[in-house]
């Protein structure tokens, strides 16, 4: 099946790309991959993006439990956000990017909680019920197929698990109004997402409510966040203040979601009990092509499926698990 075709599962309308995709990705499903690029120093630092991170700082903090075993932020990139988990036994930093990683690796690889791994979110690398708490920001609007990917995620999950979620709102205010003032053509009401350029989806929250639920996840909170993301108030307003007076909005706004950015926190009541798992990379691993668990250790920094016998290594404190295209 093409590219085009599995996009077609999100998609409404397609425009000009903004992003290299890896279209030869496992099953097909192609993949954002931000290999190599300036992502850290070109979106963020020194961007004027302080609002943004400071108010998902708030709505991840109400919204994750502040201790546990072991944690696992899907779509990582550079660590920005990793300065939250440090109340977790380990902290599990996942990303399709190994340039992104490594720059998380100068950040955090002095702390031994810290395992970093390169990997494709439609072939997860993490054994089933591994982790107490999973957290993706900024990730699903990257999404081709929302389905399988959320598939991925619940196998993260036990019955204790709680898994925050974050994706980009279609049914948005300004998309309102630009809609009744016809100054865009596509109805912010349809329900069905929206890839206004390649690669890059809006979702209805309707829509998504039903496709957690399809995946075995049940909302149990949700979050409208990034209420006054406007560059008038952004370049009068402190960012620590303007993110304080959004936070006030976050409740209403996820019953009323109007807001850019929705945060979801779920779980999953149907997946295993807590499995007793230990920290060691044969017992947090399964291999992505088939599945199997637990991997063999066959050296300090290697890894081997006993059933299809691929291997897997860590190189410069990077666990590598993403396949050949």
């Amino acid at each position: 099946m093409s590219a085009n075709n599995l996009a077609a599962v999100n998609c409404t309308a397609i425009e000009k790309p903004n992003n290299k995709t890896d279209a030869a990705a496992p099953a097909g499903v192609p993949v954002i991959d931000y290999e190599g690029s300036g992502y850290r120093l070109d979106f963020w630092e020194g961007q004027g993006r302080e609002y943004e991170d400071a108010v998902e700082r708030i709505a991840l903090q109400r919204l994750l439990p502040p201790q546990g075993r072991r944690i696992a932020e899907i779509g990582a990139g550079f660590g920005r956000l990793a300065d939250l988990y440090l109340g977790y036994d380990q902290i599990v930093l996942f990303d399709y990017s190994r340039t992104m990683l490594a720059d998380a690796v100068r950040k955090w690889g002095h702390d031994p909680r810290f395992v970093f791994v390169a990997g494709n979110l439609y072939q997860m690398p993490l054994a089933e019920g591994s982790l107490d708490t999973l957290v993706m920001v900024r990730v699903m609007h990257h999404l081709a197929n929302v389905p399988a990917a959320l598939a991925q995620l619940q196998s993260l999950l036990h019955q204790s698990s709680t898994a925050v979620l974050e994706y980009a709102n279609k049914r948005n205010l300004k998309a309102v109004l630009r809609w009744l003032t016809r100054r865009q053509p596509w109805s912010p009401f349809d329900p069905a997402p929206l890839e206004f350029v390649a690669m890059n989806f809006d979702f209805h929250p309707g829509w998504m409510a039903a496709k957690l639920n399809d995946a075995g996840l049940r909302v149990d909170e949700r979050f409208g966040a990034s209420h006054f993301r406007l560059p008038a108030l952004k370049n009068n307003l402190p960012a620590h203040r303007l993110a304080r007076l959004d936070s006030h909005l976050f409740r209403i706004g996820g019953k009323f979601p109007l807001a850019p950015s929705i945060f979801v926190r779920a779980t999953a009541p149907d997946t295993a009990e807590r499995p007793q798992s230990e920290a060691s990379p044969t017992q947090l691993f399964r291999c992505p092509a088939c599945a199997t668990y637990p991997l063999a250790a066959i050296g300090p920094t290697q890894l081997q499926c006993p059933s299809c016998t691929r291997q897997y290594g860590q190189t410069n404190c990077i666990w590598d698990f993403k396949l050949p295209e």
